[in-house]
């Protein structure tokens, strides 16, 4: 009888390409960045330097949007753009891999996104379209908050695909040229539903199947069930942050670029129950997309003799194709190698 490996997200101390770690030290993070990327997309990072300041900051700031009354809330709904409000059972992300889900619309969270904005770079032609406008509630310090855990995001971000370049043997400036005026959105998430007992109907969803669209996310999240992670063995796995720690993944463009050698994971937030019983649950997402006008194309030394997986493609319409299908309810036919995995997961 064989026995399948345990699955399990590393943890990974980063603090020596946060501070002034040696050659050394870096040598062995980047390593085992490396081993997290291949063998599982998604890890647990210590040592990342944020502070408890921001993190109580950011969930303050959570606390208050989501404690608005649902008419205050809807009214920062933004049109065609991936800012504002979200209300509950507006979106499905599993249509963003082209998976059509029995109700569609269906995914039980509401969300609030705030990202860069084109003209926060100067001197570049770059478009509103692409970026968004953010809208900003009126509450007290809501904006000071939030602006300071997103520097900090940043920097992590920032932080890890410098240890990315390590890891792949790249030059450290090989991430920069992708990222010097990323897309980079911070959205935060509530799991809308009652607190107590329930008795769910095999319908309900907290957040359904998928990957992240672009380079690493950064999530800072509660410690409470219901994050799932779609493990080598084709089966889903509790993930809880560790103790201070940051939860990261790779995005679906890190996993062009390595010719899937490095994963974008498939995963997917259940109801948030414990003991029968529905407990809150909040999420904080840091998204580091890339530039808008980058093409990502897979590495040369991860092409193999059959020719590359992926077709180039720009960051843009990447990011286009997978919000139609989160956000505006039209599948992702593009999606197909992602497509194929969620579905060998849900077949009996």
């Amino acid at each position: 009888m064989t026995t399948r490996p345990q699955f399990r997200v590393p943890t990974v101390d980063i603090s020596p390409y946060v501070g002034d770690g040696s050659p050394g030290d870096r040598a062995r993070v980047a390593r085992e960045i490396d081993a997290a990327c291949s063998a599982v997309g998604f890890i647990q990072i210590v040592g990342h330097g944020v502070s408890t300041t921001a993190i109580d900051g950011l969930t303050s700031a959570i606390d208050d949007f989501f404690a608005l009354p649902a008419d205050t809330k809807t009214a920062y709904r933004v049109s065609g753009a991936n800012r504002g409000y979200s209300p509950p059972k507006s979106e499905s992300l599993s249509l963003s891999l082209g998976v059509e889900s029995a109700d569609r619309m269906n995914d039980f969270f509401e969300a609030y996104n705030v990202g860069v904005e084109a003209r926060s770079f100067s001197g570049l032609d770059l478009s509103e379209a692409d970026y968004g406008i953010n809208v900003w509630p009126q509450l007290a310090g809501f904006r000071e908050r939030i602006d300071t855990y997103f520097a900090e995001a940043s920097r992590v971000a920032r932080t890890l695909t410098r240890i990315f370049a390590d890891a792949l043997g790249q030059p450290a400036e090989f991430f920069e040229a992708l990222t010097d005026h990323s897309i980079d959105v911070l959205r935060m998430v509530n799991y809308a539903l009652d607190e107590g007992p329930v008795t769910l109907d095999g319908d309900l969803k907290g957040m359904g199947e998928h990957t992240d669209f672009g380079l690493v996310t950064v999530l800072w999240a509660d410690r409470v069930a219901g994050l799932q992670v779609l493990g080598a063995d084709g089966s889903w796995h509790d993930v809880q942050p560790v103790e201070g720690g940051l939860l990261v993944n790779l995005g679906d463009l890190t996993a062009r670029l390595t010719g899937d050698r490095w994963m974008s994971t498939l995963h997917r937030v259940a109801p948030p129950i414990v003991d029968g019983t529905i407990v809150r649950r909040r999420s904080a997402a840091f998204f580091h997309d890339g530039n808008v006008d980058s093409i990502v194309a897979t590495l040369p030394e991860f092409v193999s003799a059959e020719g590359a997986a992926y077709e180039p493609i720009s960051v843009r319409d990447h990011i286009a194709a997978k919000l139609a299908g989160s956000r505006h309810g039209k599948a992702n036919t593009a999606a197909v190698r992602e497509a194929a995995r969620v579905l060998a997961a849900l077949t009996p």
